[in-house]
């Protein structure tokens, strides 16, 4: 018998996100730094012949249409039928439509493990294929590393010394699809291809993390608070608790992040956000 393997598919948090334009073959052109938090989905594998998928967890009944994690693991088969595949079990702890990145989280994991249900013979050039082919934001996650995406999301470039750093992450529990956020954003045509990006990096250093982030927002904020009010509700109650350095919305939303320099001081955010808002989704978690 073999063990069942684990992994988590960690939340996706856009610590900034700049629509430069709608491209011809209508998605929009971006540019976004992003950042990993510990919170996530918890996925399973047991290996075996025939594939399927278990769902359970807090925001289960939120789920509909088809899992990103079976259209991954039939993508892979696709691509190489000869590898095993098994019953996948996904907890699902992150809200749904939350602007959080969780559904390509969970596609991203289950690639992770059918390699290593396979002794890595679904390779990283592979993996990379298929997260590509899946959506924009499976690409980034499968390393689930700080990294500045462009293009349609797919072009991944590493971050270097990202700092140690916390944030509150805070949903009114209250769903927003991406597809409606884009259209009230009403993008105009990309007017010039974008310059290459450069490689960057941060020192360790937390304050010029932040200095990169103050002038940089997400340029989807309005258009999603416009079609979901109290955004800007969770958006202030985050910008007035003690020591927080950025607020703003991570994604489409409705998900909003508060930016602290420890953990610490994110747990005590935390905690005091709960007390005022028992209603919404909180959790302190540290960044990377």
């Amino acid at each position: 018998m073999v063990a069942a393997l684990r992994d988590i598919a960690r939340a996706k948090i856009n610590l900034t996100l700049r629509v430069l334009g709608r491209r011809e073959d209508s998605y929009h052109e971006l540019e976004s730094l992003v950042a990993f938090a510990e919170a996530g989905d918890v996925l399973e594998l047991d290996p075996g012949p025939s594939l399927g998928l278990s769902i359970d967890g807090p925001f289960a009944k939120m789920l509909g249409g088809e899992n990103l994690v079976l259209a991954a693991a039939r993508t892979a088969k696709a691509l190489r039928p000869d590898l095993t595949f098994g019953h996948f079990r996904l907890r699902k702890e992150l809200p749904v439509a939350a602007g959080l990145g969780g559904g390509s989280a969970d596609a991203a994991a289950a690639l992770r493990l059918i390699a290593r249900a396979n002794d890595g013979a679904l390779t990283g050039t592979d993996r990379s294929a298929i997260a590509v082919a899946l959506g924009s934001d499976v690409k980034v996650c499968l390393e689930s590393r700080p990294a500045l995406m462009t293009g349609r999301g797919e072009k991944v470039t590493v971050v270097r010394g990202f700092p140690g750093c916390a944030a509150v992450l805070a949903n009114p529990r209250l769903p927003l699809a991406t597809g409606p956020v884009y259209a009230a954003l009403r993008a105009a045509g990309l007017a010039a291809p974008p310059d290459a990006v450069e490689p960057m990096g941060f020192g360790g250093d937390f304050e010029a993390l932040v200095a990169y982030l103050e002038p940089r927002g997400n340029d989807l904020e309005r258009a999603a608070a416009e079609l979901l009010p109290q955004i800007r509700e969770v958006l202030a109650a985050l910008s007035g608790l003690h020591g927080v350095r950025v607020a703003r919305l991570s994604g489409s939303g409705p998900t909003c992040f508060a930016l602290f320099a420890t953990y610490d001081e994110a747990a005590r955010g935390a905690e005091a956000l709960s007390n005022s808002h028992s209603s919404w989704w909180i959790r302190p978690s540290r960044l990377g």
